[in-house]
């Protein structure tokens, strides 16, 4: 069938831009170029400010831009005035842009052209999708916002959930119409805590907006903070969905050589050597076996099998993988235990330093971490655990994951040292220095392999990993 595009639907584009450039104007909202680049009169108003949206409200401050952090959390927004770096991914320097406005009064809102929204968006005890953040920082939003305001929100969600939820409650705390009143995009965040290479300016931005000429005038927000430039999504359905997708697809590679590992260490072969060598095609994914923690990976499938299941359809390859990967906690403990048997040691009686307690390397978030599953574990065979990372907040450590924590680095009286995140200070350890100071006959086990079997053997370890 072929589609026409009649008169009177260009007519129709041509009055929707109109309107929108006429609401956009009311705003003072202008883009004015420059031979420096671009010089900005709008003011921007960041609704979260955590991982995500801290970046955002200093990406745009740096950007030229007015902004307004806006976070409910006021000890959040008094250590962010003191000139506090709230992340660890920025500096002290960086939060302290004269440009940025921090503020939990919500009132100040009213002054912006443009509200970003970067609140979390976690999953429930049954792995449904808790979009309440959303919902509820659209009705703060909504309250306070003026007509011409564009709206977008960068949290991930569900496909049809900026339809479902944003927009209702934006237009039933405004009492605005969306299209018409205010305006409304999606754009996901992409950018990777503790990667510096990888940061707001250097990943290319998708961007949506519920027509054409929010989508331009979206695009070109970001086309001036984003080095790498942007990709415009056709709907934003499908920018929803490209977020989930993208981490889908990774939970399902690493589930592969998760499953791939457990079933090698059964069949006495080296699951690393093995990859080694399969990498050696040219069209082999290198994807590597270990705990798969954090805010993404985790939980963005379960938006996808969330929304698939309302429409009929059991996505079952997704629902494995995560069933695969949850179940890796249980077998770096099982490993361990392992180990501990082969240096006849009772458990016990056994002492286990845990190195690495953030969700990865790099970082000190130890939200969603899966280390902790691994200590829960250990500690149900009496096994004593302690833990050590020179990036967490040793109280919030054990305040949250229950675990006791060392204040310095110590292997004294430690029959086993488990290496669960890679931190790149743990990759330079003296491994015959360390067995030195252990129990006699350790073990060592390195769930991401990230230290060289040989030097563990012959420094007297009993060596494991995924």
């Amino acid at each position: 069938m072929t589609t026409t595009i009649t008169d009177t639907e260009n007519r129709a584009d041509e009055r929707e831009r109109d309107r929108y450039a006429l609401r956009s104007s009311e705003r003072g909202t202008t883009f004015e170029h420059t031979e420096d680049g671009v010089a900005q009169t709008a003011t921007v108003c960041v609704v979260g400010l955590g991982y995500v949206g801290l970046p955002l409200a200093v990406g745009f401050a740096r950007s030229n831009y007015r902004v307004i952090g806006y976070d409910v959390d006021e000890s959040t927004v008094e250590r962010l005035r003191a000139g506090t770096d709230t992340t660890g991914d920025l500096s002290d320097e960086a939060v302290q842009d004269d440009d940025i406005t921090y503020t939990t009064d919500a009132a100040e809102i009213r002054d912006a052209d443009y509200v970003i929204i970067a609140v979390p968006t976690p999953i429930d005890g049954d792995e449904q999708p808790d979009l309440s953040y959303v919902e509820s920082a659209a009705t703060t939003v909504g309250s306070k916002m003026g007509p011409g305001t564009t709206v977008v929100l960068e949290s991930t969600v569900y496909p049809g959930s900026t339809r479902e939820v944003l927009v209702p409650a934006l237009e039933d705390a405004s009492d605005l119409a969306a299209g018409s009143d205010f305006f409304v995009g999606y754009s996901p965040e992409r950018a990777t805590p503790g990667d510096e290479e990888h940061g707001l300016a250097d990943v290319v931005k998708v961007v949506s907006g519920q027509n054409e000429a929010v989508l331009e005038d979206v695009a070109s927000l970001y086309e001036s903070v984003v080095d790498a430039g942007v990709h415009r999504a056709p709907s934003i359905e499908v920018a929803e969905a490209c977020k989930v997708v993208e981490n889908t697809q990774r939970d399902l590679n690493i589930a592969f050589v998760n499953e791939l590992s457990m079933a090698l260490e059964r069949l006495d072969v080296d699951g690393q050597a093995v990859l080694e060598a399969a990498g050696t095609k040219w069209n082999f994914h290198d994807y590597r076996p270990g705990l798969v923690g954090g805010h993404c990976i985790p939980v963005d499938p379960y938006f996808l099998t969330y929304r698939s299941a309302r429409e009929g359809f059991d996505p079952e390859l997704m629902r494995t993988s995560r069933k695969v990967n949850e179940s890796v906690p249980d077998y770096v403990a099982e490993l361990t235990i392992k180990a501990l048997n082969e240096c006849h040691k009772t458990l016990r009686d056994s002492r286990v330093l845990v190195l690495g307690l953030a969700y990865k390397p790099g970082v000190g978030d130890i939200r969603s971490s899966k280390v902790t599953d691994v200590v829960d574990t250990l500690r149900e065979y009496d096994i004593d655990v302690k833990g050590f990372d020179p990036f967490t907040d040793d109280d919030a450590v054990r305040e949250s994951l229950g675990i006791d924590v060392q204040d310095r680095l110590s292997f004294e009286g430690f029959d086993a040292v488990l290496l669960a995140t890679p931190h790149a200070e743990f990759e330079q350890l003296d491994l015959e220095a360390v067995a030195s100071q252990l129990a006699a006959d350790p073990a060592l086990i390195d769930v991401t392999g990230a230290l060289e079997e040989a030097p563990a053997t012959e420094a007297g370890f009993v060596y494991r990993r995924v």
